[in-house]
């Protein structure tokens, strides 16, 4: 059974995952209804650019058509991100991990949604000064989040600290 500390440290991860997942879906909301059939529009000149782009496969446009692969591991991934937050623990170092999760969620949730409402995921963030590949709000929240991740799993969090990814019985004392 859940404390009731624990219990709202996991509604506030609800209401953080909410809210960044309604910023994603609306933003989507106005690439579909403002970008769409339209040319780019022009924040940086040669930089930046809002294109309307409907994305089928994942990541850089790998799997291509493969929605039942792609919504598979999307669900995967989802359940693990949940199983996670369940066993992180309560104390005040965790809270940061707590919202990249909450934040990763969302991400992998609305680009989901997409998949599911529409067969595929929209796009329409263009970074053109480097070529790279359309990407969406949703998509920025899981690249942040996961480079934050691992900075902080590498460089902050110490072995000890980590413990609870464990699935080994803690040994107790005897």
């Amino acid at each position: 059974m859940l404390k009731n500390r624990n219990r709202k440290l996991l509604a506030l991860d609800g209401a953080v995952m909410l809210v960044l997942l309604f910023a994603d879906q609306f933003t989507k909301y106005l690439a579909i209804t403002r970008l769409k059939g339209n040319p780019a529009y022009v924040l940086i000149e040669g930089v930046l650019e809002l294109q309307y782009v409907e994305n089928r496969g994942i990541a850089f446009s790998l799997f291509q058509g493969r929605k039942i692969l792609i919504l598979t591991l999307g669900l995967l991934i989802l359940g693990l991100l949940i199983f996670f937050l369940f066993k992180l623990p309560e104390q005040k170092k965790f809270r940061i991990i707590h919202f990249l999760f909450a934040a990763l969620l969302a991400g992998a949730l609305g680009n989901i949604i997409d998949r599911v409402r529409f067969d595929y995921v929209v796009d329409f963030i263009s970074f053109v000064l480097i070529q790279y590949p359309v990407f969406n709000v949703a998509d920025c929240f899981i690249v942040l989040a996961t480079i934050i991740l691992f900075v902080l799993f590498m460089f902050v969090y110490k072995e000890e600290d980590l413990e609870f990814l464990s699935f080994r019985r803690k040994k107790t004392a005897e």
